[in-house]
């Protein structure tokens, strides 16, 4: 099993942005390898929000199909020159391998 895990950094009040953009049907669900998909928001007062979504792969070639395939690539070549919402401060991607499981 392979995990990808976004996190993004928004303005207060801006997550549900960011919720209902990976919340919504996409064309990730229908790739081979994909097992589901859970976005989660820290849990906090005031200030800054944090999102994490966090994509379960069957492996972590499932997961390099779905970055080289045509939908994906196709996605991120329509955004291309387009500057991200002014709300979003901060982004990254990290992935991890499942090396044990209870």
């Amino acid at each position: 099993m392979f995990f990808q895990v976004k996190t993004l950094r928004v303005e207060e009040g801006h997550s549900d942005k960011i919720v209902e953009k990976f919340a919504s049907k996409g064309l990730v669900e229908e790739q081979p390898g994909f097992i589901d998909m859970n976005i989660l928001r820290k849990k906090q007062r005031r200030g800054d929000e944090e999102v994490v979504v966090i994509i379960r792969w069957e492996s972590e070639e499932a997961w390099k199909a779905w970055e080289k395939s045509d939908a994906h690539l196709a996605g991120h070549r329509e955004n291309r020159g387009i500057p991200k919402p002014s709300y979003i401060l901060d982004g990254r991607q990290d992935v991890y391998e499942v090396l044990a499981k209870k």
